[in-house]
């Protein structure tokens, strides 16, 4: 049976880490899925053990989060904040600077990929608009908001579950993320006004198609609601109630609406990550029932690759992020934290969160930019966003390797 397990682990995050199955319209989420299915059909994981694998709390807050960003996003408080920022695109440097940091900003309290699907379209059109060059501008609102989301534990997928897995303090983790990220955003501002010194007021180009897109009216009250609701939870998550209940809770009150359906609302769920997560909880726990992954540790351990290791931590985490993806190298590697040892944790969510600006497909929300702007007739290339996300990994792993040694 062991081989069984290691034969559908070794197939799904082969697949994971292609994004197909040669032959077949399939993505990672269908991949996942079929790695799970794959352990409870062979008999590796029974249908119990693999509804218990599934780690609830983590999918609670997950859940629940993307409940509180439909709210605001149906409240149109994204494209009223993208309408607010509009104005500056006559000072592309400052457009630029204000465009990563609300992006950074409200990525740190929602998810980064709400934030980027909701900017995208509006940013595309202004800068169409403007007769901008838009890939500085798209580029630093994919990097900015990865970056922004390393800073917190709900900033996206993998800092949700490994907060919620090593049960570590909300404050303590913004203390001690937030300042890579701070350092990082801005040097990721540099390095893309350096890429781009002399292509930035490009004008000379011919204009951009533009395609129609619908935007979401401003609503004062439902936006309100949101933000509320954001305060509240926010407050909550420094209190002793576990997270989850907090981020459920909130959530059950926003379905209590007059004005917004819940269809309308619960549409809004990214149902894609959320099959992700339950898939992989499931093939993590078919192949740990074996030994293999903590030979493949001792192995790496007795060649000196230990992850007590803060720097070698980072590396491998950035390797495995861009290999398989953050969430499913998040999942690979928790087993083998120490509990007890905080820092191995905040270490993992900020290196994985950083290297998914490396390459295009590093991070989900690189490919909302890019599927977005292309609905505009923008394209962004693979060697375009690599141009920037090379040097700006790099020096964002720098900056978290030098705080290793500060704290």
């Amino acid at each position: 049976m062991d081989w069984i397990a290691l034969t559908i682990f070794s197939l799904a995050y082969f697949g994971i880490a292609l994004g197909k199955i040669p032959g077949l319209i399939i993505d990672r989420v269908g991949v996942a899925l079929l790695g799970a299915i794959g352990m409870v059909v062979f008999g590796v994981v029974t249908p119990e053990r693999a509804v218990g694998s599934i780690d609830l709390p983590t999918i609670l807050l997950l859940y629940s989060l993307m409940i509180i960003s439909a709210q605001l996003r149906l409240g149109g408080f994204y494209t009223w904040i993208a309408f607010k920022i509009v104005p500056f695109y006559t000072h592309p440097r400052i457009f630029l600077l204000i465009i990563m940091l609300v992006s950074a900003l409200l990525s740190a309290i929602l998810a980064n990929d709400i934030v980027c699907f909701a900017f995208t379209p509006v940013l595309a059109l202004s800068l169409i608009e403007a007769e901008l060059n838009p890939l500085p501008f798209l580029i630093g609102l994919a990097v900015s908001s990865n970056i922004g989301s390393a800073a917190t534990i709900i900033g996206n997928p993998q800092n949700m579950l490994i907060g919620q897995t090593g049960h570590l303090d909300f404050a303590k983790f913004f203390f001690w993320c937030s300042p890579p990220s701070l350092l990082a955003l801005f040097a990721g501002y540099l390095i893309i006004l350096w890429i781009y010194r002399k292509r930035i007021f490009d004008r000379g180009k011919p204009a951009y198609i533009r395609r129609d897109q619908p935007m979401q009216a401003f609503n004062e009250w439902q936006t309100s609601k949101g933000i509320f609701a954001i305060l509240i939870l926010i407050t909550l998550f420094f209190s002793s109630i576990p997270r989850e209940i907090s981020a459920i809770g909130i959530a059950g009150i926003l379905l209590c609406s007059r004005k917004m359906k819940t269809r309308d609302i619960i549409g809004l769920v990214d149902w894609h990550l959320i099959t992700l997560f339950c898939a992989l909880f499931v093939i993590i726990h078919g192949i740990s029932q074996g030994d293999y992954l903590n030979l493949v540790m001792n192995r790496l351990a007795d060649a000196g690759v230990d992850l007590r290791n803060l720097p070698v931590l980072t590396g491998i985490s950035a390797i495995l992020s861009n290999f398989f993806s953050n969430v499913p190298a998040t999942m690979l590697l928790i087993p083998f934290l120490d509990p007890m040892e905080p820092a191995q944790w905040y270490t993992l969510a900020v290196s994985s969160t950083f290297a998914g600006n490396l390459f295009l497909l590093g991070s989900i929300a690189n490919l909302i930019v890019v599927e977005q702007a292309s609905d505009f007739n923008i394209k962004m290339t693979f060697s375009q966003h690599a141009a920037v996300g090379i040097p700006v990994t790099f020096v964002s792993l720098l900056i978290l390797l030098v705080w290793l040694l500060i704290v």
